[in-house]
């Protein structure tokens, strides 16, 4: 199955609650939540207790992915506040074999992220030890931005060298992530498709995720 995961980023943050209940009773599979410093990316947006507070109102998994400058700082308390899954930068982590190691020790999964102009073989190394990849297909920052068609190549790349690995890590693709372009990310190696504009601001949830479902073959 390949799981849809909306990101509150595109939400109306005046009805949060009410938004992450109307996603969870459309069929959604996790909630993503970016959270933002204003350093690693240019943007700020939420931390650890809006984390806690969304934990209240919904079962799903809470995907939790991290856009901030020495994320160590901060590992336990968004453990703390209720995610499931928590993903680190590469770019942004000195340690990255131990950073996700705490993460585990935490009790919950370990993601890693890359930017578009990182390479898929930096992966390399820790691809044994996290339980997704998290593959940026826009610049990160900010929503509603149009997917880098290179991605798609870089999904391939790293479908292939998880096989190899015999990892048993998951792929997640985050950025202009659409009905129109799911279909070939999903069939290029993604497992999870983050999705922001594409679903707070369609007109229907439960039939987007109808609609992606049919696409999807779920």
């Amino acid at each position: 199955m390949i799981k849809i995961a909306p990101s509150i980023l595109s939400a109306d943050f005046a009805r949060l609650g009410e938004e992450i209940k109307a996603a969870e009773n459309a069929g959604a599979h996790l909630i993503h939540v970016d959270v933002m410093d204003g350093h690693f990316v240019p943007n700020i947006t939420i931390g650890p207790l809006v984390v806690d507070a969304i934990r209240k109102v919904t079962r799903l998994p809470l995907d939790v992915h991290l856009m901030i400058s020495d994320p160590d700082k901060y590992l336990k308390d968004f453990i703390s506040a209720g995610a499931d899954i928590l993903t680190v930068h590469l770019e942004a982590t000195a340690h990255l074999h131990r950073t996700v190691q705490a993460v585990k020790e935490g009790g919950i999964k370990a993601g890693v992220s890359i930017n578009p102009a990182t390479p898929i073989w930096s992966l390399d190394d820790i691809l044994g030890d996290v339980d997704i990849v998290l593959v940026m297909s826009v610049n990160p920052g900010f929503g509603g931005q149009e997917f880098i068609p290179n991605t798609i190549r870089k999904l391939k790349l790293l479908r292939k060298k998880i096989s190899e690995a015999g990892s048993p890590a998951l792929i997640e693709v985050d950025g202009g992530v659409k009905p129109e372009n799911a279909m070939e990310i999903a069939s290029a190696g993604a497992d999870i498709l983050v999705m922001g504009s594409a679903f707070f601001k369609s007109a229907d949830y439960a039939a987007t995720m109808e609609k992606l479902n049919g696409m999807l073959g779920n």
